[in-house]
């Protein structure tokens, strides 16, 4: 019937070049030392880029996770049933080495290629990214305060490129996650109440509660316990070096606004083993270590949303025509484009940067540099998530809001980058008392800041008005002053970061939009509202039709 027919509908986009069609990561991976990874990059682009891939994307959100407390006959056996094709995204992810590649082999470059699979890999499946995650972060602190047995049974598990998803003794390779907060405590680790006391024979017993426990079919964690000198960090496995299950109580699923196919728990501790890592009372030192890690890969998993949204945004827009023209022709569609691209550009610069200060032969300032722009960037990049989203969403109109298409399952995927690991007051304090007990990071930063100085008059008096917000909050960070200002000294922040970036790498078009969109008198609150010249030159790169297969 010809009411049937189908006209003036975008084609799927699928078998499609990832890797390729993103100039902004290519370009980052190569600036950062990393074009070696190029070959494996461009394998998983073609990879997430296909039909199958995206798929199993869809069903892995459709089929969500379900808890299966008992087997049979009564045993209770604490295990998460996943559909299959989660286990499938899984297993492309390790085997590409997005978990632990850079620790597996540390060469020049090795924190951006690992990041660029991470990115590539969660701007299709953002869920398994939880545990992937988690892997890739836990194994520094591991390294830095696990006892040496620990060490050798743990780390080359982690390094591995196999997956296996069963609970059995004898594994070659392991997943991780961690279980911090309490439902009386939240971020305020402190307050937990879940106990650990000495067993006797060089483990420990762990008696509690945790509100959210990631992943819960890892096969170890880091836990956080109060032991008789205070707030202590634990490594529990879910099986027993004796092959024996560890009480691992999984109480329920958390029924959450995205995330959906990542399993995230409540569970309880009784009788549960866990041994020791790093001082006992020194707990939150040692897990944040990690912590850290996991907030790189927050920034990396919202700029590949963002990437995502972006591509989509533009791709509808180049197939869909309205009032007599293609959208992406008419003037006010094209100037939204263009802003969502530039914001992406400058997430994905900015995240890889921080990636890159992570590199084992990074120069010396790109410690004090990573500490603080860590925190900066994660509270900015992950805050301007959903947003974005949302504006992409919009721009397939009422397809974008259905779940048939991939930015519904987006726009509800990113707020948890900016709530995982630290929301935004508590990263804004973070800043804070960054500043004011490391001096030197803030110095670093804006060292970097002011490599783009003189390029750029807007970013140049940006700059100086930041470092008096700087300086104001450094001289009494415990003041209401101080703290009621965080959020906007770490946005600033941020923006002379993303601006510094892109002045120095970016093609001068995206600069001078980032410039006269975000630091300029013409600065708009949405998307597509401060006008944005060479609007189509900037849709065109983030288009990326050469890429196309």
């Amino acid at each position: 019937m010809a009411t049937h027919t189908v006209t003036n509908q975008a084609p799927p986009r699928e078998d499609v070049d990832e890797y390729a069609l993103d100039l902004p990561l290519v370009e980052g991976v190569r600036r950062h030392g990393a074009a070696w990874a190029e070959p494996a990059l461009t394998a998983t682009g073609r990879l997430v880029g296909s039909a199958g891939f995206q798929h199993d994307a869809e069903l892995a959100n459709v089929h969500e996770p379900e808890l299966v407390a008992f087997d049979r006959w009564g045993r209770r056996i604490d295990e998460v049933e996943y559909h299959p094709s989660y286990h499938r995204v899984i297993v492309a992810a390790v085997a590409a080495g997005a978990h632990t590649s850079a620790w597996a082999d540390p060469r020049p470059g090795a924190q951006v290629a690992r990041a660029a699979q991470f990115l590539l890999f969660a701007q299709v499946e953002p869920g398994h990214a939880c545990p992937v995650s988690m892997t890739h972060a836990v194994v520094p602190a591991l390294q830095q305060y696990a006892p040496a047995d620990l060490r050798d049974e743990w780390i080359p598990r982690l390094l591995a490129r196999d997956y296996s998803p069963a609970l059995v003794p004898g594994k070659t390779s392991a997943l991780f996650g961690m279980a911090m907060t309490e439902k009386q405590g939240g971020s305020d680790v402190r307050a937990n109440r879940t106990t650990a006391a000495p067993a006797g024979d060089g483990s420990w017993i762990l008696t509690g509660h945790k509100w959210f426990c990631s992943a819960p079919m890892s096969d170890g964690f880091l836990v956080l316990a109060q032991a008789p000198a205070g707030l202590s960090c634990f490594l529990v496995p879910r099986v027993l070096p004796d092959g024996s299950r560890n009480p691992f109580l999984i109480q329920r699923l958390k029924d959450k606004l995205g995330n959906r196919a990542n399993a995230s728990s409540e569970v309880e501790f009784d009788g549960t083993i866990g041994w020791l890592v790093g001082e006992e009372g020194r707990g939150v030192r040692t897990i944040i270590e990690m912590v850290n890690q996991t907030r790189l890969d927050c920034m990396l998993g919202t700029a590949a949303g963002m990437r995502q949204a972006t591509a989509e945004a533009i791709w509808h827009a180049q197939h869909r025509s309205a009032f007599g023209a293609l959208l992406v022709a008419q003037p006010a569609m094209t100037q939204v484009l263009a802003d969502l691209a530039v914001e992406t550009e400058a997430a994905i610069a900015a995240s890889l940067r921080v990636a890159a200060a992570y590199e084992s032969d990074a120069p010396a300032d790109d410690e004090p540099f990573r500490r603080l722009a860590t925190a900066v960037l994660k509270y900015w990049i992950c805050k301007r998530g959903p947003g974005h989203a949302y504006e992409a969403l919009e721009c397939l109109g009422g397809n974008g809001y259905t779940e048939a298409f991939p930015l519904a399952r987006r726009y509800r995927e990113q707020p948890v980058m900016a709530v995982w690991e630290g929301s935004g007051n508590v990263i804004a304090l973070d800043v804070l008392r960054a500043i004011a007990r490391e001096p030197e990071t803030a110095d670093a930063l804006l060292a970097e800041v002011r490599l783009a100085a003189g390029a750029d008059a807007r970013l140049d008096a940006h700059v100086t008005a930041t470092e008096q917000l700087l300086r104001a909050a450094q001289r009494d960070p415990a003041s209401a002053e101080a703290q009621a200002g965080a959020r906007r000294l770490t946005e600033a922040l941020a923006v002379a970061l993303q601006g510094s970036l892109l002045i120095r790498h970016a093609p001068a078009a995206f600069a001078d939009a980032f410039a006269a969109s975000r630091l300029g008198d013409a600065r708009g609150f949405l998307y597509g509202s401060a006008p944005v010249s060479a609007a189509q030159e900037i849709v065109a790169r983030h288009a990326g039709d050469a890429g196309r297969r």
